[in-house]
């Protein structure tokens, strides 16, 4: 079968970093990103099994690994060669369609879950990651013992897989795993019921569209400000449930004038109760934490990677900077405990075909140079999320 791999070859990783920065997308065809015809992967013990992709979504966490531009700090979290892709709905060997919870939880690896039901991505140790028995990976993605989403094939455990409702398209499946991320961010905001906070939101990727969703119907009672670049992200913040939509220079007079406060500099002198950063740039970090009220919290949900930060505000704000970084179980604002992925599926099934339709172009992996240049330049292409489409790939 073909599957996309990445290898360590360090010389090519620093030519994707300089081909990025230089060429845009170009790190995709200098990098160590290759089309490779491989064989199948071993099941690696009991509870595992074969899932055929039938689409596989491009997320900015791979845009940075193909761009030679992910944080160093992962290298230990991997293993090579790698097959990318963790935004996936698939077939079970059983042809039921199923999307992958991508990280490898205790119970893929051989241990005892924290508690009984537990969610792959709950602990608060991560010694497993790299123990086990499984080859280092902090995801399906990126393991040598699993493969990943990009190819005709690759393994999971039973523990990983979720049943796709009859009624959702493969479209809006495969929105169901960056729809757990927003989930979980928007449950590290700390937000109670019978609250009415002012929300602020930093970008209209798909993190950014997907969190105001999540917002609106977790927490109906919000007034959800965004800050988003381009016309189609603006139209559709709206159709999720922003209250207003703004150019992201206008996103600081927006919050000032919704919460009546004064500026001091290039800070609020108030702000909103809760930012979600989904950029994850210096400046980003850095304009959230000014546009969150004095002891208030802002979430970060972009990955970031090499970022600068003067941290006075952090401190003179009391401000709480929280990293979101996948799914688990949550605490919603009822106080009842759910997992990420359980509330994502449920929340897909309302958001239907709107959710679908984030899904802006799909491509075969023989493409995969214009892909990924697509990808990467999604926002400009008034697009959201590109994908490939397994559906006709053939298992060798």
């Amino acid at each position: 079968m073909r599957a996309l791999q990445f290898r360590r070859q360090e010389v090519r990783y620093v030519a994707a970093a300089v081909g990025s920065r230089l060429f845009g997308s170009d790190g995709a065809k200098v990098g160590p990103l290759k089309l490779a015809e491989v064989g199948p992967v071993e099941l690696p013990g009991p509870g595992w099994v074969r899932v055929r992709p039938r689409l596989s979504g491009i997320c900015g966490s791979d845009l940075a690994t193909v761009a030679g531009e992910s944080a160093r700090y992962f290298e230990p979290f991997v293993s090579f060669p790698f097959t990318l892709g963790h935004e996936v709905v698939g077939e079970d060997p059983e042809g039921r369609r199923v999307v992958l919870e991508p990280v490898l939880g205790p119970e893929a690896r051989g241990f005892v879950p924290p508690w009984p039901d537990a969610a792959p991505g709950d602990g608060d140790d991560y010694g497993h990651l790299v123990t086990g028995d499984l080859e280092p990976g902090i995801q399906i993605g990126y393991c040598a013992s699993t493969g990943g989403g990009w190819s005709g094939e690759f393994v999971a455990h039973r523990s990983q897989l979720h049943l796709v409702p009859d009624e959702l398209s493969d479209e809006t499946a495969v929105m169901i795993e960056p729809l757990a991320v927003a989930v979980h961010g928007v449950c590290r905001a700390n937000l109670h019921a019978g609250q009415a906070p002012t929300v602020a939101v930093i970008g209209a990727g798909t993190m950014g569209l997907l969190t105001v969703a999540a917002l609106r119907r977790l927490h109906p009672e919000a007034r959800i400000l965004v800050g988003a670049k381009y016309r189609h992200q603006q139209e559709l913040a709206r159709r999720f449930g922003a209250d207003q939509v703004v150019e992201p220079a206008a996103l600081r007079r927006t919050v000032r004038r919704a919460v009546g406060c004064h500026l001091i500099g290039e800070d609020l002198a108030g702000g909103a109760d809760v930012t979600f950063d989904t950029l994850g740039t210096s400046s980003s970090i850095r304009e959230s934490i000014g546009l969150t009220r004095p002891r208030g919290r802002v979430v970060l949900l972009g990955m970031p990677a090499g970022v600068r930060l003067e941290l006075t505000a952090l401190w003179h704000r009391e401000t709480e900077l929280v990293g979101s970084y996948c799914y688990c179980t949550d605490t919603l604002a009822d106080g009842s405990r759910r997992s990420s992925f359980e509330v994502a599926i449920e929340l897909a099934t309302v958001l239907g075909e709107d959710l679908g339709g984030l899904v802006s172009a799909r491509y075969p992996l023989d493409r995969y140079a214009d892909a990924i240049a697509h990808a990467a330049n999604a926002g400009p292409r008034n697009s959201v999320k590109i994908c490939f489409d397994l559906r006709s790939e053939k298992r060798r």
